[in-house]
């Protein structure tokens, strides 16, 4: 539980997301746009295993808008910001592991109190002696007032919260503080092509659906930096519809989608380009690892990255699951050099889609993924 000489109170966003996600939404259904139950593609076959032994209490209450879940878990310590009910803990739960630990954190009570109550019922599910999942309660932006320690964490999800959070630094910073060198934040969150005007900021309704708060993906650039971040990778991104008459008369032209990006925290300097080999040793992903849009690694295939990818690598638990170029060597790559993106979640989003319309009409696929069309 959260001290109680805390230093950060409750702004009158948090009250009104604590309102809406603990008194107005009851249930998925409850929800007035497509904004957090936007589809996210095909879910890999180990989650959708692990999805089916959670608790259909726990599933209802669920209010996502993307599947926020990393490769290379096992064992790991994770934090998922803005748990809820407890869907992805209990997903990551039986990722990681018996020896690996799972805690989830959330400013609503009531969505707690439905994580907390089905704990038992997950471990004698999982075949667990004891319990690898802790809930707490507390802010976002205040993770070591809540009580978790800096330099503590492996991986930090979060799936479609720092949108509610009215201080997106402070998001990050925290998340940037407990997280272990090396350490890996990872979430999928709502984005707009423009920063919101006030009237879109000051509606509840608008707010608590995601779209008062999403931030425009290019602060989110400049944030990450600005708090120590390597540069974010984004892994995929699809469009969002609003799909309500009176929502879409307020927001106008703005467009959003739902983008999940990963941030390493790792050493500054100067990267340079190297090849690299994935050797095909991570679980569920042993043919091939989607790492970002444009790096989806073959295992036993030479492949060149560019320096930023480089020190993601070297320096993360994912340095394990690559052979590296050592100096002076010279590695055959397989001829296939991804072209550089700009991180831009709409171009992607429409992409995305330029692809798949392709794809259902017999097409070659159109993207920048190094394995496309073969």
């Amino acid at each position: 539980m959260m001290a109680d000489k805390t230093s950060f109170v409750d702004t009158t966003v948090h009250l009104d997301v604590k309102d809406y996600y603990g008194k107005t939404l009851q249930k998925t259904s409850d929800l007035q746009s497509n904004a957090c139950v936007a589809p996210v593609g095909p879910l890999p076959k180990c989650i959708l295993q692990a999805l089916k032994k959670v608790h259909p209490d726990v599933t209802d209450r669920y209010y996502g808008c993307g599947l926020a879940v990393p490769e290379c878990l096992e064992g790991c310590r994770i934090l998922d910001l803005g748990c809820g009910s407890g869907r992805d803990c209990y997903i990551l739960s039986q990722l990681v592991g018996e020896a690996g630990h799972v805690t989830g954190v959330d400013m609503t009570e009531d969505q707690l109190e439905v994580a907390r109550k089905h704990v038992d019922f997950h471990m004698k599910e999982f075949g667990y002696k004891k319990p690898n999942v802790t809930f707490v309660q507390g802010y976002i932006e205040a993770l070591t007032e809540a009580g978790l320690e800096k330099n503590s964490f492996d991986i930090i999800i979060s799936n479609c919260v720092v949108n509610l959070s009215p201080d997106k630094k402070k998001v990050l910073t925290e998340a940037y503080n407990v997280l272990k060198d090396g350490g890996e934040f990872f979430f999928s969150d709502m984005y707009s092509n423009g920063r919101q005007t006030e009237e879109i900021k000051n509606n509840k309704v608008l707010w608590g659906e995601g779209f008062g708060g999403a931030l425009w993906y290019k602060d989110l650039l400049q944030l990450a930096e600005e708090v120590g971040f390597r540069p974010p990778r984004l892994v995929k991104a699809n469009v969002i519809t609003v799909d309500n008459k009176e929502m879409q008369a307020i927001l106008g032209d703005f467009k959003f989608v739902s983008a999940t990006y990963r941030l390493f925290k790792v050493p500054k300097g100067s990267p340079k380009p190297c090849k690299v080999i994935y050797n095909g040793n991570i679980a569920g992903s042993e043919d091939s690892l989607h790492f970002d849009c444009q790096y989806t690694f073959k295992a036993d295939q030479v492949v060149e990255v560019d320096g930023e990818l480089a020190a993601n690598l070297t320096h993360s638990r994912y340095a394990q699951a690559f052979t590296f170029q050592p100096p002076g060597d010279s590695f055959e790559s397989c001829g296939v050099k991804p072209k550089a993106i700009s991180g831009d979640p709409f171009e992607l989003a429409a992409q995305l889609q330029k692809q798949s319309a392709a794809l259902a009409t017999g097409g070659c696929c159109s993207t920048q993924s190094a394995t496309c069309c073969k």
